[in-house]
């Protein structure tokens, strides 16, 4: 499975806006500048985040995004799912009516097992985890130690 940039970019811009949880408000330009990111993307993207609760915001000059939560209670396979929705590697692991071999394929079980490990791990990660860990990486810069 290859996620698409939706589901990359929407991780990379729910993480930078965990990183200035505790600032307030996050503009949309600001996190489209340190991302990367094209703002009018970044746009549609933050709504979409907005509608599924993940982030909330405020209009006018001094608006911006926030987290709905903090980030230690959003986990990385909310973000995913609602960038890329359900996540499948293939379309029979979430129905088997897809495909008459369902109930009788060997690779089925591995793809199965593949998607199963996936969300493990997806749903043990949260943005907490990532804004400590995107920290260490910046500090191994910062020492020359990478």
């Amino acid at each position: 499975m290859k996620l698409s940039t939706r589901g990359r970019y929407g991780l990379r811009a729910m993480l930078d806006i965990a990183q200035h949880y505790h600032d307030g408000l996050v503009m949309v330009k600001d996190v489209a500048a340190r991302q990367q990111i094209s703002e009018r993307y970044l746009e549609q993207l933050c709504l979409t985040l907005k509608t599924a609760g993940l982030v909330k915001s405020t209009r006018g000059a001094r608006g911006g995004f926030t987290l709905a939560r903090p980030p230690d209670k959003i986990k990385l396979i909310d973000i995913i799912q609602v960038c890329e929705g359900p996540l499948a590697l293939v379309n029979c692991i979430n129905d088997a009516s897809v495909c008459s071999r369902s109930s009788q394929c060997a690779a089925r079980d591995v793809w199965s097992e593949l998607q199963s490990a996936m969300d493990k791990i997806l749903s043990s990660k949260t943005l907490q985890d990532m804004i400590e860990s995107q920290a260490q990486k910046e500090e191994q810069i910062e020492s020359g130690s990478v």
